[in-house]
């Protein structure tokens, strides 16, 4: 079984709203799972539930906005991998 924690213990610890929290599972941007009707959040979830709250609550940045953030950082990460493997494969075509 993987390392979790309950969405009722993240909002204490965290001091976030339970609303919030569903707002980020519903809207995709947290995975959860269930088991007997308690809601878990993977301890491998915590650094993005950890950066949505801080958006959120520190930068008063709403759901759409957290949304369109996370999506275009996963859009940049994505670019920065295929620049790095396209500079590797010309670094392997310059040295021939």
């Amino acid at each position: 079984m993987s390392e979790r924690i309950s969405r009722e213990e993240l909002v204490k610890i965290y001091d976030i709203e339970i609303t919030f929290f569903d707002s980020l599972e519903e809207a995709g941007l947290l995975k959860t799972e269930t088991e007997n009707d308690v809601k878990y959040l993977l301890y491998e979830e915590l650094p993005a539930l950890e950066r949505f709250a801080n958006w959120h609550y520190d930068l008063d940045v709403n759901l759409p906005g957290l949304e369109v953030i996370h999506h275009l950082l996963e859009k940049m990460e994505r670019l920065s991998q295929e620049n790095r493997r396209l500079m590797r494969l010309s670094t392997y075509f310059m040295e021939e």
